[in-house]
């Protein structure tokens, strides 16, 4: 009698190891990637708090005085400013309003290398639309935090307004129709989107 309630008893105590392994497995996967990027505001479980400033406003911020070669954003602006002068395109104006954005903004490092492989001195000396082209290469629309851009494993194809694709692996690097580039930092909350700052400007073409 003894040995059949012992016998009872493993026979529970299996069925509830076993349903606890089942639930772990079948959990909900919440996209949360650990901070390997050094983020620390996604947490897990939980959507980034909205900024309160604009995408634009951030960039600005970040620029400072669009004289100072120091500014993270100078030559972001300057580009938004520039197709928004040349072909009245309205992206400043978008990224300044209530719809929301991703966008993947190249340091002004990043332009100045572009500038140095292309042979010219600044945006201005490039063509309107292929400035503009590129530059919606870097948007997507939506509220997209880093755990929804950098995949757990293989590689997220992100759309853009340019209506041409890039891929993310999970380094993270981004591998672009003509180039490659990595993120600096991520998750920068703005009121009307997030921007993960980037370390290339990234083509739409192959160079």
């Amino acid at each position: 009698m003894r040995k059949l309630r012992l016998l009872n008893k493993l026979t529970l105590l299996m069925v509830f190891v076993f349903t606890l392994f089942v639930v772990g497995c079948n959990k909900v996967d919440d996209g949360i990637i650990p901070n390997s990027m050094g983020d620390e505001n996604l947490k897990s479980g939980k959507a980034i708090k909205k900024g309160d400033l604009t995408i634009v406003e951030i960039a600005l911020d970040f620029a400072g005085d669009p004289a100072d070669a120091e500014g993270e954003f100078n030559e972001l602006v300057k580009a938004l400013l520039f197709v928004d002068a040349e072909l009245g395109t309205g992206l400043v104006g978008a990224l300044n309003g209530t719809d929301q954005y991703t966008v993947f903004a190249p340091t002004d490092a990043a332009f100045m290398a572009l500038y140095s492989a292309l042979g010219v001195g600044g945006i201005d000396e490039l063509p309107a639309e292929l400035v503009r082209d590129v530059l919606l290469y870097h948007v997507t629309d939506g509220r997209r935090a880093s755990n929804s851009v950098v995949p757990k494993m293989n590689v997220r194809t992100i759309e853009t307004l340019l209506g041409v694709t890039f891929m993310v692996d999970t380094t993270p690097m981004i591998t672009a129709v003509g180039n490659t580039a990595y993120f600096v930092d991520t998750n920068v909350s703005a009121s009307n989107g997030i921007i993960h700052v980037i370390d290339t400007v990234i083509l739409p073409i192959v160079p």
